[in-house]
């Protein structure tokens, strides 16, 4: 095992990939040798790769997205960088149309494209540079999102994303680009659609992805002082989610609470709240519960947006609620 950072487990997956499949490229916005993306995670390739396989463009999501998606309809395999999640909605007729051509063609053509993007808040960045778009996202048919919460689980999903013959989005949180953590030194891949049991208990299950699960880790500490035992589950893959997971541990607590950066109503934490109400009610003991953002814009003001991101405490209070 080794230590790195989340950035860095990023740009390996990426070299190794484009080291093993000459197909791989990426293409997006200042992601050349001069600045590397916004966060650092493309620096070093272009100098190792070239031009011709980290292809910088003009600022234009649609030419960046659409040019993808027809070099991935014909046979390569693209990482288009879109740099913030935000910027995702610009490319609206590739995403809600465009990506879903693997269906009109009678199985003659795949389409292994991964969309990179920005995720979440927490840098005062106001609306445009801070939503996390599970919901929205998964309206749109046809598509995988993963969204890791360690180095471990950014380079390994991130590896199989790019191998993947459908279109993958790939979010990473902005707040943890620079956190550490151990990987395997070998060559390694994480399936998508598995999910990861990050803390075991027996009183509540709590469900949260990317920077939501560090939070829950953390009230599951709190509340283990008090004698108060929670299980923490990681998804890591929105969709496919891993309802198996979460069923199994619902049926041993009796109680869920999903944890998710997104407004509350039209939520992925809807949606995981719908499974257990469809499939595992019997074995409820207590109300459904999401804590989730306040169904606002994020606001710009630093004390607002730490008002409006969920909290450690607002977790600890709604499973109190429950017990």
């Amino acid at each position: 095992m080794k230590e790195i950072r989340f950035i860095q487990g990023i740009n390996e997956a990426l070299d190794e990939e484009m080291a093993r499949d000459t197909s791989v490229f990426i293409i997006g916005e200042d992601i050349g040798e001069h600045w590397g993306g916004p966060f650092g995670e493309f620096r070093g390739l272009a100098k190792k790769y070239g031009t011709k396989r980290i292809r910088e463009t003009p600022i234009s999501e649609t030419a960046i997205l659409g040019a993808a998606i027809g070099a991935a309809a014909t046979g390569m395999r693209p990482v288009a960088a879109m740099m913030f999640a935000d910027f995702l909605g610009v490319s609206g007729d590739e995403l809600l149309n465009q990506l879903q051509m693997r269906y009109m063609f009678g199985g003659k053509i795949k389409l292994p494209l991964t969309i990179m993007a920005n995720n979440g808040a927490g840098r005062s960045s106001a609306t445009q540079h801070s939503k996390s778009l599970f919901g929205w996202l998964m309206n749109i048919k046809g598509l995988k999102i993963v969204s890791p919460s360690n180095p471990c689980d950014a380079k390994g999903l991130l590896k199989s994303a790019v191998r993947e013959d459908n279109p993958v989005v790939f979010l990473t949180h902005k707040m943890l680009q620079g956190i550490m953590g151990q990987i395997p030194e070998g060559e390694y891949t994480i399936p998508i659609g598995k999910a990861e049991v990050k803390r075991e208990g027996d009183k509540a299950t709590v469900v949260a992805s990317a920077l939501m699960l560090h939070r829950a880790l953390a009230a599951a500490k709190t509340l283990e002082e008090k004698g108060i035992s929670i299980e923490v589950i990681d998804p890591r893959t929105i969709i496919p989610i891993d309802k198996q997971t979460i069923i199994e541990s619902v049926k041993k607590t009796g109680r869920l609470v999903v944890m998710d950066e997104e407004p509350k109503t039209g939520s992925w934490a809807s949606e995981v709240a719908a499974i257990i109400a469809e499939e595992a009610f019997d074995y409820l003991d207590a109300p459904l519960k999401r804590v989730c953002a306040p169904d606002t814009p994020i606001p710009f003001s630093p004390v607002l947006e730490r008002y409006w991101m969920p909290s450690e405490e607002a977790l600890i209070k709604t499973i109190n609620e429950i017990i």
